[in-house]
């Protein structure tokens, strides 16, 4: 199996650089390579890693050595640092120094050890990471959230940039012209590992399957299990057997909203009922559904996209569309769907722009707290963009194949816009009347909102 290249690895070096003393929390779906990455940091910049898994035995043995170190009787000397000689205890040699890390992965299977984490920041010298696939759980009372002494990351399914990593043509990716004039043979190179990436998306253990033996079908197996992985694995959080179901049918459905032709919903928890039960039914309240929908957004298997009314960014409405965190996923419940395959390229082209546009929020490069489209007059543009770059507002329209962009460019004439996107599947890029942009979408990852900059 190849080893694959992560961009999170110089966050955990930039981490550990900057002596911050808070302890870092990774989120992140299942099976994204959490545990792989991390594992793989400590052995190779601490002296001392230590790993516990609250899941599995090495979290009870913790446990059991939390317990022996905080042995007390009245009357008694209390212990000085009980907590330390937990750690020592459970590993002998470890010492309290910045050349040590300790891994805490799954934490949110222990409310007592997550609301350790302020003593983890400010009464060691070592260096703590905790992770979970499963982090929302740790909403819940009895978790104590210590807001001031936590650094996060979140690791997600490989960028498209990982993925050409992978096959050996990131070089080629950061080098090709975005409008068109490096050699056309790059494009088209880099356009059908696109096709790839669309097709299968960018689990670790799918890309790694495609590696090894080179079959899309064996690839959609994986993507299969990791989804039934998730939903089996998620059953031990919800508290009856209905919500359980309801978890497995919301995925499909969310699928099923994406197809739907509206500029977004009002209430996307009355569209997914009217879509997984019929309207007399009244065994699944609107609150089940909406622990159901949270599950799936801290578990980040869905994201959220929010609306620009009218082109106001100052007018703006959160949480009306979904999308997948995996274009591999959201093939998967397209094609469940039943969507003809025109519909499914359109909706994986956005998908993977509105992925790349939560990465920008994320780094405060574009206003907002999630990626939004926009309507106006009666029409409706794909993405709409503030930049924190430059401070103009651009407008990004995704198309599978040819469109006049009506919306778009009505809005550049009426001043809404000041420059314009063209995400297209099939061009080598260009300018026109130096407002217009058309790049190919798989460089999605290469526009940096500073036209004007």
């Amino acid at each position: 199996m190849r080893e694959l290249q992560r961009d999170i690895y110089k966050e955990l070096i930039k981490w550990k650089e900057s002596r911050s003393g808070k302890v870092l929390e990774v989120s992140g779906a299942r099976q994204v390579g959490k545990t792989f990455i991390l594992t793989k940091f400590g052995r190779e910049n601490y002296e001392n890693f230590i790993y516990i898994n609250m899941a599995q035995t090495s979290g009870k043995d913790f446990i059991k050595c939390l317990d022996t170190a905080e042995e007390w009787e009245p009357g008694q000397k209390r212990r000085e640092r009980p907590l330390h000689r937990a750690f020592a205890l459970f590993h002998e040699e470890f010492t309290d120094s910045e050349d040590t890390l300790v891994v805490i992965d799954e934490i949110q299977e222990s409310s007592r050890v997550f609301s350790m984490i302020r003593q983890f920041a400010r009464e060691f010298q070592a260096h703590f990471i905790v992770t979970g696939s499963y982090l929302g759980k740790t909403l819940e009372p009895g978790y104590f959230m210590p807001a001031g002494d936590v650094e996060m990351l979140t690791m997600q399914p490989l960028s498209f940039e990982e993925f050409l990593g992978a096959f050996d043509r990131r070089e080629l990716y950061e080098s090709v012209d975005l409008y068109g004039q490096s050699e056309h043979k790059s494009y088209d190179e880099l356009k059908s590992l696109y096709g790839l990436y669309c097709r299968i998306g960018g689990y670790p253990a799918v890309v790694n399957e495609y590696l090894d033996k080179q079959d899309i079908s064996s690839c959609e197996k994986i993507l299969e299990w990791l989804i039934q992985i998730f939903i089996s694995e998620s059953e031990r959080y919800f508290d009856s057997i209905l919500e359980i179901n309801l978890l497995e049918q919301l995925l499909p459905a969310v699928a099923q909203t994406m197809l739907k032709e509206k500029k977004g919903s009002k209430d996307l928890i009355t569209d997914l009922s009217k879509i997984v039960f019929k309207e007399e039914s009244n065994r699944i309240s609107k609150k089940s559904i909406n622990h159901s929908l949270a599950w799936l957004y801290h578990s980040h298997m869905v994201r959220y996209c929010g609306m620009v009314v009218e082109g106001n960014i100052l007018d703006a409405v959160q949480n009306v569309r979904f999308y997948f965190n995996d274009l591999g996923i959201c093939r998967y419940f397209l094609d469940r769907a039943g969507a003809n395959p025109g519909d499914i390229a359109g909706i994986i082209n956005e998908n993977f722009v509105c992925l790349y546009l939560e990465r920008c929020v994320a780094q405060r490069v574009i206003a907002g707290v999630q990626p939004m489209f926009a309507t106006y007059k009666e029409g409706e543009l794909d993405f709409f963009v503030n930049s924190r770059v430059d401070f103009c507002n651009y407008g990004i329209e995704v198309k599978a194949g040819k469109s006049e962009g009506r919306t778009a460019n009505r809005m550049l004439e009426d001043k809404k816009v000041d420059y314009v996107y063209f995400m297209k599947g099939n061009t080598y890029g260009g300018i026109s009347d130096g407002r217009k942009y058309t790049v190919p979408v798989y460089l999605m990852g290469r526009i940096a909102f500073d036209l004007n900059a």
